[in-house]
């Protein structure tokens, strides 16, 4: 990779030796916000006959792309209320995951929580425009107004700088990023393969015939919520707050008094209880192996087996994940709010212990191949990441003219 940065270095001190001028994202482009009529659970609004893709910030991935397939279409009552935007255009999230950037590759309507460039007024690549955006929103999003949904507005952004860099460095530099980025793409390719195989293995071993008995959640398991732990924190960090994505180093650690806290033991199961529309997180499971090392978000439950002598606690983690039961009280519109009840009554399988020792021992196998982060593919699209990171980082980054001329 040293012989490619050379050659934007030589392009540099070819071209613009002094520096590079910085321009505010309302010098460079012409945007507006998406919009969607109110309020959003209204049925009248999605689908119907020449419904079009509606793209919503859970639609926006993370290689630039949207979906294929938004998950809610915009009925043709709704059309006249909302953006349409065709296809090559950028857009960028603005709320709860802040700074997706994709080049939409094809026509739809965006909603009020993206951002929309238009035209350009500076000559500009737009692919070189997009990495250059996905960056400068990596780092301005830290400071993204708002406790529980991040939000970036439009007149913030407007005074957001990028470099404009002559046109011939912006296409060198598109170039080896995207050498990258495609082949992440593959490698994310084939792992998504080998998760829709694990899904489906899942399925069918987790699925039962009359002959199994059945049993209602809360008839098997102690519940219990999470808290807030926003305010009076003592700084001597120990215990580290669970969110719904699950990541524990993603997580603040922090200690708490006894009140505040409500820490979770080895082998319960935490289930995450709300989520944005259109998520992913709503019923996602996460199975303790630390003991004393988590707290939970007030989103968060845990739920503790009773008897172990029934009911092996990492099976009914696999049941439990993502389960259609729950999934049901999604509607894709508004934010959902799993109750304790929803979560109680639903119907688990109890089979014999021994086969479902057997089922968790296929599936820990299948779960480490495309989610254990230091083998195989995760392993090597991690390392990826890291390398495209520290490129983009050093092509993306120059000496603001001004500075020079100061000098």
């Amino acid at each position: 990779m040293k012989k490619p940065v050379n050659k934007i270095e030589k392009l540099i001190g070819e071209m613009c030796p002094d520096g590079v001028e910085f321009k505010a994202l309302g010098e460079v482009a012409d945007y507006r916000r998406g919009s969607f009529p109110q309020p959003y659970g209204e049925r009248k609004w999605y689908d119907g006959d020449n419904a079009m893709p509606f793209v919503q910030v859970a639609d926006v991935a993370e290689n630039m792309r949207l979906v294929d397939n938004t998950k809610r279409k915009i009925s043709k009552l709704a059309q006249p209320k909302s953006v349409f935007v065709p296809a090559e255009t950028v857009i960028v999230t603005l709320q709860g995951s802040i700074g997706r950037v994709a080049i939409t590759q094809y026509d739809s309507y965006v909603d009020r929580t993206l951002a929309i460039f238009e035209s350009y007024k500076r000559e500009i690549n737009i692919k070189y425009f997009s990495y250059q955006l996905e960056s400068k929103f990596n780092i301005e999003k830290e400071n993204a107004r708002g406790s529980t949904i991040k939000t970036i507005t439009k007149e913030e952004f407007t005074k957001f700088k990028i470099p404009i860099p002559p046109l011939a460095i912006q296409k060198e530099i598109v170039k080896i990023l995207d050498n990258f980025t495609e082949l992440e793409a593959e490698l994310e390719a084939e792992l998504e393969a080998r998760k829709k195989q694990y899904e489906h293995y899942r399925g069918e071993l987790l699925s039962f015939d009359d002959g199994v008995e059945f049993k209602a959640l809360g008839d098997c398991i102690n519940f219990k919520n999470g808290k807030g732990h926003e305010k009076n924190i003592d700084e001597n960090g120990e215990y580290i707050v669970v969110n719904s994505k699950f990541v524990s180093t993603e997580g603040r650690v922090r200690k708490y008094s006894v009140e505040q806290i409500c820490p979770v033991f080895l082998n319960d199961i935490l289930m995450v209880m709300s989520d944005l529309p259109n998520g992913k997180a709503l019923a996602k499971c996460f199975y303790v192996d630390e003991n004393y090392k988590y707290t939970l978000n007030q989103r968060i439950c845990a739920l503790t087996v009773e008897d172990n002598d029934d009911l092996n606690t990492k099976y009914l983690f696999y049941i439990l994940s993502r389960n259609r039961q729950l999934l049901r009280y999604d509607n894709g519109a508004d934010q959902t709010n799993l109750r304790k009840n929803d979560i109680l009554k639903i119907k688990i399988p109890i089979p014999p212990l021994a086969e479902q020792k057997r089922i968790v021992s296929i599936l820990d196998k299948f779960d480490a191949l495309v989610s254990d982060i230091s083998i195989g593919l995760p392993a090597e699209i991690k390392a990826r990441k890291k390398q495209y990171e520290y490129y983009r980082n050093q092509l993306l980054t120059f000496t603001p003219l001004e500075k020079q001329d100061a000098g």
